[in-house]
């Protein structure tokens, strides 16, 4: 009996991993992945009903509490998977109301991304993101044109500072200040990325913190503020 719980325990995590590597595909060896899961748990259920009608022949009480039991982890692991979206969303929720500036991902049924970022005390979005996959904290600005970089995010990032010229003026809350372009960037904002993007690095010493501008914010479907939220959507 043991062998069989087992193999019962097996057949659902390899199903539940499966499912989870192959989520972005859409489908399992030529079967869509709703398809999928259901073989899997009506597999799963199977076994169990097989093991406990096997079991039944020495302990009917035994047998029916075991296969009530199987039912109800079954249950329970194909109403997460058909409601993974909306856990998805309950977990992107507490993340960004306990990190402030943690942007919260949301992913409908069509796989469509919208981020959304709640504006911070002093009146400003402000978002937690990545460059070339390292973390960087961004101030939202929709009036810069390109986004802005200050030299310890992009030295963070693999660039060498040292070694840009910083020859193009750009204007930030201090004021002009010079400024070197590169390319190439991918820059990621909860669950939205852009790659090969061209950005600025601010010289050392004249930018405090990294701007996201509008050359990551146009390349999105849309984008609007309503209150104190501010939405991009994919």
């Amino acid at each position: 009996m043991r062998g069989r719980l087992l193999l019962l325990i097996g057949i659902l995590v390899v199903g539940a991993i499966v499912l989870i590597a192959t989520h972005d595909t859409g489908s399992v060896a030529g079967l869509d992945s709703e398809d999928f899961a259901r073989l899997v748990s009506l597999g799963a259920l199977a076994l169990a009903i097989g093991s406990g009608a096997l079991l039944a022949r020495r302990n009917a009480g035994g047998a029916i509490r075991a296969l009530g039991a199987w039912a109800i982890i079954i249950l329970a692991l194909v109403t997460g998977y058909q409601y993974r979206y909306e856990l998805q969303d309950v977990a992107s929720r507490l993340t960004a109301g306990l990190v402030p500036g943690s942007p919260l991902t949301v992913t409908d049924s069509s796989g469509r991304i919208t981020v959304m970022l709640e504006k911070r005390a002093y009146g400003h979005f402000e978002t937690k993101g990545a460059v070339n996959g390292t973390p960087v904290d961004f101030l939202v600005d929709t009036g810069a044109t390109t986004t802005v970089l200050t030299a310890e995010d992009a030295a963070r990032a693999g660039y060498d500072v040292s070694a840009l010229p910083f020859s193009l003026p750009v204007a930030t809350a201090n004021g002009v200040a010079q400024a070197a372009s590169i390319r190439d960037v991918d820059i990621s904002v909860g669950g939205i990325e852009r790659k090969g993007l061209t950005v600025l690095v601010a010289k050392p010493g004249s930018l405090g913190q990294s701007l996201l501008g509008m050359n990551f914010i146009a390349t999105l479907s849309g984008f609007d503020m309503r209150g104190d939220r501010l939405i991009l959507r994919e």
